[in-house]
C-alpha cells in the first residue's frame, strides 16, 4: 500500500510520522502568515495537499486531533474526526475549533492534525423487520450501569 500525496499549494508539507511507531501522519498548516483563532471560533485551515491511498481498496483516511495541539492550544477538528473519502481528490482542509477561552494562533507549517489510514467495511444494507435478541436489548444511555 502507498499513500500518494500531491502538493496543491506552494509551501505545502508532505505528511510524516513523528516516530517509527506513530499511527498518524502529521498534517501541517499551509498558510502564508499566522492565523489568529478566537475562543469558540471555527476556522478552515488548508494543508496544501491532496491524498490518495494506492493498493488497498478497503481503506479510508481519517483526520484526528493531535493531542498536543488539543491540550496546549485547545484546538481540535470541529467534526471530531474528519473523513477523506476514497474518491476525493481535492485539497485536504482541516476545520479547527478553539475550545479554550484564550486567543491562539496557527503558524505556517505548524502541525495541526494527524492523518490515519483505517480499514473500512462496506456491507450490503438489508432492511429487516426484526433484529436478534440480546441480554441488553434496547437499553441505552447508562442502562448497563443500573
Amino acid at each position: 500500500m502507498k499513500l500518494l500525496i500531491k502538493k496543491m499549494r506552494e509551501g505545502a508539507v508532505i505528511p510524516q510520522r513523528a516516530t517509527a511507531e506513530s499511527a498518524g501522519y502529521d498534517l501541517c498548516a499551509c498558510l502564508e502568515e499566522s492565523k489568529l483563532i478566537y475562543p469558540k471560533e471555527i476556522v478552515k485551515i488548508p494543508t496544501g495537499i491532496a491524498a490518495q491511498i494506492e493498493g488497498d481498496e478497503n481503506c479510508v483516511l481519517l483526520i484526528y486531533a493531535r493531542s498536543s495541539t488539543a491540550t496546549k492550544k485547545g484546538l481540535a477538528p470541529v467534526n471530531c474526526v474528519g473523513v477523506v473519502d476514497k474518491d476525493y481528490r481535492g485539497e485536504i482542509i482541516v476545520p479547527l475549533i478553539n475550545h479554550s477561552s484564550e486567543l491562539t494562533s496557527i503558524a505556517p507549517g505548524e502541525r495541526i492534525a494527524q492523518l490515519v489510514i483505517t480499514p473500512v467495511f462496506l456491507p450490503e444494507v438489508k432492511e429487516v423487520s426484526e433484529l436478534s435478541e440480546t441480554e441488553r436489548g434496547t437499553g441505552g444511555f447508562g442502562s448497563t450501569n443500573k
